[in-house]
């Protein structure tokens, strides 16, 4: 066994990517020159950090169990930190060693160690047994999904088909045989370089039971009734890797995902149906002696433009792309000198806002795909940015301070500071007059043009504050309330804000894990959360019930409404894309 830097670095990058640490997962990825490994992050199956762990703690056990004479004996499990330490490795082994020649003494030596010998027998039985399934369950997952293709001349050199397959849900801790599944992987993906550019899959429809555990019990037994019944959930496979993102096409059913396989996908799900999918694969690649090669890095951020006609997506390859409908790739932006973390279009449709870990913000003319100016005002990586007008924008950043720049201006039109630590997200009110951000400070603040000070300090929320959304224009539910934001957090709660009081209205507490992500619908009166707890939950805003629940296969990073509002989509930690039709 060999292993060197880049590779432990990475392993450590994306645990710190699946638990949800975004933020110190970027800082450690650019620390550690991960952008310029040479590891395909495609290939490297979710939880792989932990299962490599945990094999070196049941190695560690099967020494200490292992006596001189060469008997076996059944030892308590060690602690992940007991494992490190000489002395406790030490002091197990002499405690065994005494109670083997204690057993021999008392004539019971041969008959505790025929046990114990069958006992770690049936151990690495089981973790042969685990390793063959891991890769059975894989081969499985490939083979499940019939596929036909149809390749258009068009678009055949800007978008690729890959091999269908879903990948184990992560972060669970398994033993799992991680060369068996690169290798799998290795097959699906020189499969996909030779398989054409549009796919019809057939999806899988399931009723996604949620189970229960000694603490979620009662929580589960209050969802009783309003699950999502299996004729309205559909699973999209496909991806890869973690699905980061999605978002609906503005004027029609078409959904667009981006994933750590270094894809974006446009899934056609105009088909009433719902029995067959057509998918789009916009295969991100870059220049690399002369030849396209696939990147093998995060689609980070996506976004359509008003009139549904474009795609824009972000990588953690710095660049941004714009891609048509048919998948064909129009412009790529390369401005940037590393990753990009948020891109926006404005309402008009000509620009292009980008945010990026090179610390600046960029407006690129989406018609030439020329870089029209660029903001260079924050000391540390830019987060996310949104617009304010067609030509003015606030952007915020881990130096703690939000920037309001205008297009043609050479320096901040307004800066706001208060914030204590790194501003996650940042979202115009639908009128342009209130900036909301939130904050890893555990803090929601509401700011305006016309104040320095922020109009509203909202603290109740006990973890870092992960995204924020407002109800729509003239959406909101309560007649009485004219604005309500939504907040999304670590500490496992999504909260609803009436803002001009500067009240908390609901205090949303059925998810069991930190929640990603939150939206309305486009009429304001149901919000929709996604949790690394596997659910989705769609509430009511003018009452804070939960009316209807749905349980992935994977955590769910992202959630959004279709146009219409009859359809909620959510892109998961396992590759999977779950879509279900709302019914009022």
């Amino acid at each position: 066994m060999s292993f060197n830097s880049d590779e432990v670095n990475y392993l450590v990058y994306r645990y710190l990517q699946e638990s949800g640490f975004s933020h110190s997962a970027f800082t450690f990825g650019i620390e550690s020159h991960i952008v310029s490994s040479n590891i395909n992050g495609s290939l490297v199956p979710p939880a792989a950090l932990l299962n490599i762990i945990q094999k070196g703690l049941q190695y560690t056990e099967a020494e200490i169990s292992i006596g001189e004479d060469g008997s076996e004996r059944i030892i308590e499990s060690l602690s992940l930190i007991d494992a490190v330490m000489p002395d406790i490795i030490q002091q197990r082994q002499q405690q065994l060693q005494n109670m083997h020649n204690n057993n021999a003494n008392t004539g019971s030596g041969a008959n505790a160690t025929t046990n114990n010998v069958s006992a770690v027998s049936n151990k690495q039985q089981h973790a042969t047994n685990a390793s063959a399934s891991s890769a059975n369950s894989l081969t499985t997952c490939a083979n499940s999904t019939p596929i036909t293709t149809v390749m258009p001349p068009s678009i055949k050199t800007d978008v690729e088909m890959s091999a269908v397959v879903t990948q184990p849900t992560a972060p669970t801790i398994t033993t799992s045989a991680i060369t068996t599944q690169q290798q799998q992987q290795q097959q699906q993906q020189q499969t996909a370089i030779s398989t054409p550019a549009i796919v019809s899959s057939n999806v899988t429809t399931t009723s996604n039971a949620i189970t229960t555990s000694a603490n979620t019990t009662n929580a589960i037994e209050e969802l009783d009734g309003i699950e999502i019944p299996a004729s309205r959930a559909t699973i999209l496979k496909g991806h890869e890797s973690e699905v980061f993102i999605c978002a609906w096409n503005p004027t029609s059913d078409f959904l667009a995902s981006g994933s750590g396989d270094s894809t974006a996908r446009i899934w056609n799900l105009n088909n009433e149906s719902n029995t067959c999918t057509q998918q789009l694969i916009l295969r991100h690649c870059i220049q690399k002696g002369g030849t396209e090669v696939p990147s093998n890095k995060d689609v980070t951020s996506l976004d359509w433009n008003s009139e549904g006609t474009l795609l824009a997506t972000g990588s953690y390859d710095g660049y941004a792309r714009i891609w048509t409908t048919e998948g064909r790739l129009a412009s790529t932006l390369g401005q940037h000198k590393g990753p990009i973390f948020a891109l926006k279009w404005n309402k008009k449709g000509n620009y292009i806002l980008s945010a990026g870990v090179d610390k600046t913000t960029i407006i690129w003319d989406a018609s030439t795909g020329q870089c029209t100016q660029q903001f260079a005002f924050h000391t540390a990586p830019a987060l996310d940015v949104d617009w304010q007008t067609n030509t003015s924008f606030a952007s915020c950043s881990t130096d703690q301070c939000i920037h309001v720049c205008k297009l043609g201006c050479d320096k901040p039109i307004k800066t706001f500071m208060g914030h204590t630590n790194e501003v996650n997200a940042i979202k115009w009110d639908p009128s342009g007059q209130y900036l909301a951000s939130c904050s890893d400070d555990m803090t929601l603040k509401i700011w305006s043009m016309n104040k320095d000070e922020c109009l509203h300090d909202l603290q109740a929320h006990q973890k870092e504050i992960y995204t924020i959304k407002w109800s729509p224009a003239g959406g909101s539910a309560n007649p009485n309330i004219n604005l309500i934001l939504a907040s999304a957090s670590f500490d496992s709660s999504v909260r609803l804000w009436d803002i001009e009081r500067g009240q908390s209205l609901y205090t949303l507490t059925k998810h069991q894990e930190p929640v990603y992500s939150v939206a309305f619908s486009p009429d304001g009166k149901y919000l929709a959360s996604g949790s690394f707890d596997k659910c989705v939950h769609i509430w009511s805003t003018y009452t804070g019930q939960l009316i209807h629940s749905y349980k992935g296969t994977g955590g769910i990073f992202e959630v959004c409404w279709n146009s219409r509002g009859d359809k909620v989509g959510a892109s998961a930690s396992d590759g999977s894309v779950s879509i279900f039709n709302f019914i009022d």
